[in-house]
This record gives C-alpha cells, sequence and structure tokens, in this order.
C-alpha cells in the first residue's frame, strides 16, 4: 500500500496541528521554548523499518509505546536512538538533575512524559479531527535493540501491518533531537485511517469497477476514552 501525495500532505497537516500542541504543552512543562520541526511522512511495511532506521539508529532504541484500540487499532510508538534520549531529557532537565550521562530514573520518567504528551495529541487529534472512536493504554518506556524492538512488532500479531513513519526535530534551548513517531497498523485500520482521512481533506477516491466489492467503511462518532 503506498500514500499519495495528497494523503501524504492531509497526514502532515494532521500531525503538525498535534505537534504544535505538543510543543506548547512541553514548553509549559519545562519553562523551556520547545519546537517541533514539520513532520516527513511516509508509509512502509514493517519488513522494510530495519533499512530505513537502520541509520538513524545503531545500538540500543529508546520507545515509548501506547497500544490503541477502536475504528483504528495498533501500536503508536515514539523512537529515539540511546544518545538522543540522553540529550533530550537533558534540555530539558534543570541541570541539578542531571547527575550522569545515562538514563536514569528521572531522565526516564521525563522522557515517559514526552512520550505520552505527543502520543496522546496525535491520538486524540485522530479522534476529535476524523471523527474515529480511540481508546488507548498507558505508556510503557522500553529500551531494547532496534533488532529486538522490530521482532517483537513482528512476532506480535499474524495480520500484514505497516508503518506510518513521521520523523521530526525537537529544537530546545538552541539545541535540536532528532526522533520518530510511528504508527503500526494493520490493512483493516490503515484503511479505515486513509478512508477518515479523505473524507477530513476532501481527496476524491478514484472511481471503482462495479465488479469491485468494496464495502464502505463507516466511521464512529468522537469517543475518546482511556483503557
Amino acid at each position: 500500500m503506498r500514500l499519495s501525495e495528497q494523503h501524504k500532505d492531509a497526514l502532515t497537516e494532521l500531525i503538525n496541528i498535534s505537534f504544535a500542541r505538543t510543543a506548547s504543552s512541553l514548553s509549559e512543562l519545562t519553562g523551556h521554548r520547545v519546537l517541533l520541526e514539520v513532520p516527513h511522512v511516509s508509509m512502509h511495511p514493517i519488513s522494510e523499518l530495519g533499512s530505513r532506521l537502520a541509520d538513524f539508529i545503531q545500538g540500543d532504541v529508546a520507545t515509548v509505546q501506547q497500544l490503541f484500540t477502536g475504528s483504528i487499532s495498533g501500536n503508536a510508538l515514539l523512537l529515539l536512538n540511546y544518545e538522543g534520549a540522553v540529550e533530550l531529557t537533558d534540555l530539558l532537565l534543570p541541570s541539578e538533575s542531571r547527575l550522569s550521562h545515562r538514563l536514569d530514573s528521572a531522565r526516564s520518567e521525563v522522557l515517559t512524559e514526552i512520550g505520552n504528551i505527543l502520543l496522546n495529541a496525535c491520538l486524540g487529534m485522530f479522534g476529535n479531527l476524523l471523527h474515529i472512536k480511540v481508546s488507548f493504554s498507558v505508556p510503557r518506556l522500553h529500551l531494547e535493540a532496534l533488532d529486538g524492538l522490530l521482532s517483537s512488532i513482528i512476532i506480535g500479531k499474524d495480520e500484514l501491518r505497516y508503518a506510518l513513519v513521521v520523523s521530526t526535530t525537537f529544537r530546545v534551548r538552541g539545541s535540536s533531537v532528532t526522533g520518530y513517531l510511528m504508527l503500526v497498523l494493520g490493512v483493516a485500520s490503515l484503511e479505515c485511517l486513509v478512508n477518515a482521512v479523505e473524507v477530513w481533506a476532501d481527496i476524491p477516491v478514484p472511481s471503482l469497477p462495479e465488479s469491485s466489492n468494496n464495502s464502505e467503511i463507516q466511521l464512529n462518532a468522537n469517543e475518546i476514552t482511556h483503557i
């Protein structure tokens, strides 16, 4: 499955809205001005993620993961390489809390909260603007090698899945850290998301042959809950 340029533009606009809310919340929380650059959006089969992320992530990867269910379901992740995770939390922590250059308990707590704010903003945005019912779990921080992360995603379900990969850069106090937001979706959830984006952005849908057995996807009214 491929995204057209219209789909990418619409998804970029939607995610940019949630990134603006994330930056505002992080700025208010930390007392430092936080900016997130306009994201770059791409779609990849799970099997291609290793080569897509290998140049960015070498060694351990820090991920904040949040499962979500509803009209669309899957796994939302904030990914940072280990050094980037330490650097980002350094920029947001007061100087007296930077006791080491490792992801200690203080940094882990900050990183989990960053992921919580970002993932909730994105999933909440899908619910509010696309009128999709979304319930999501409490986010969890994981530290593991990239291969281990990808294996857990692949083994976790039998359904063919895709990853919506969103790259962006956090800018804080004159420094920048690059990270990835990733939404792992099954085919049915991805089709539902794409259809909802088409309705929201008024993207023309190509006509199908009369013999096509294309079923209409009904979107639920906006309802966001936590599980």
